[in-house]
């Protein structure tokens, strides 16, 4: 059986998705620093950890080892912190990035799959969203998830490393942690609302999102490995919710209304989003099978 490695495997997405791999009979192998990963999101999954940095080559290089397919989730991951700290955010997305391409690239691995970010559309003007529009970054983060993505696709033009991008739109479910400072909307507004605290919305809360059960984006990853040569992705549901409905429906499902505060709009943030996921139909075969309404009950 094939062995893959995923950098970031015991964070929120990377866990999910070794947990898929495991199930599916595949030898994993974890890479995770656990700056942000926690080694109870890997409670009952079958595979070999590597405490390491994909700053450091070396590391990297030694996880690489005997290794035919790779996801590479690990990366600093905070849109508004990226804004106050540009250096580190080029550090870990580029730098590490790069480490990991280099790494897969000498020791004879099948295929990257790369977890880009909807962020590096920016505020396109125009839903939904298809792979073709042009790129826009609003924030250090967006620019190193654009970024990440040509040098997957230049090692697969000069040295043949066979690559998929998926550009993931708004991901929840289990394990998304609620108590960082940049903790993403829904853990937060769950965490907030059964404690019968108003959940904080920045702006008017009109803004739409389109989000994606992470056990949908676990299934996009292990379809990914089918894909042939180079691609890139949108991996959201096609569908989206304004921030005052996903309020609403999670003290629905508590059974708290209790209503929001709202606060400041924040730098980096796209008004709008919404994907078209008619080529991750058709090409990678991903058919979400998680509306809002199911993931945020299993999520709760």
């Amino acid at each position: 059986m094939s062995t893959a490695l995923v950098t970031g495997g015991a964070g929120f997405i990377g866990s999910h998705i070794a947990e898929e791999l495991s199930r599916k009979g595949y030898n994993v192998r974890i890479l995770d620093n656990f700056s942000t990963g926690k080694k109870e999101n890997l409670q009952g999954i079958k595979a070999e950890l590597i405490k390491g940095d994909i700053r450091d080559f070396s590391t990297v290089k030694k996880a690489m080892k005997d290794i035919d397919y790779v996801f590479h989730e690990g990366a600093f991951v905070y849109v508004t912190k990226s804004i106050e700290d540009p250096l580190l955010t080029n550090e870990i997305n580029i730098n590490g990035t790069l480490n990991v391409l280099m790494a897969a690239k000498d020791s004879g691995c099948k295929k990257i799959i790369f977890a880009s970010s909807s962020s590096v559309y920016g505020n396109t003007g125009k839903l939904p969203i298809k792979e073709t529009f042009p790129l826009n970054p609003a924030s250090p983060y967006a620019v190193t998830k654009m970024v990440g993505e040509q040098y997957s696709r230049v090692f697969y033009e000069n040295y043949g490393l066979e690559s998929v991008c998926l550009r993931y739109f708004n991901v929840y479910g289990p394990r998304q942690d609620p108590n960082s400072e940049y903790a993403a909307v829904i853990p937060k507004f769950i965490h907030l609302i059964k404690q019968s605290k108003p959940p904080v919305i920045f702006g008017d809360g009109e803004q739409t999102r389109d989000f994606i059960f992470v056990k949908d984006v676990a299934k996009a990853n292990m379809l990914s490995m089918k894909y042939k040569g180079f691609g890139i992705f949108n991996i959201g549901t096609g569908t989206s919710i304004t921030i005052n409905e996903l309020a609403e429906k999670i003290g629905y499902f508590l059974n708290n209304k209790i209503k929001p505060v709202h606060a400041e709009s924040r730098k980096g943030d796209a008004r709008n989003s919404l994907s078209d996921i008619t080529n991750t139909k058709k090409l990678l075969g991903l058919k979400p099978a998680y509306s809002i309404d199911i993931g945020l009950k299993e999520t709760i």
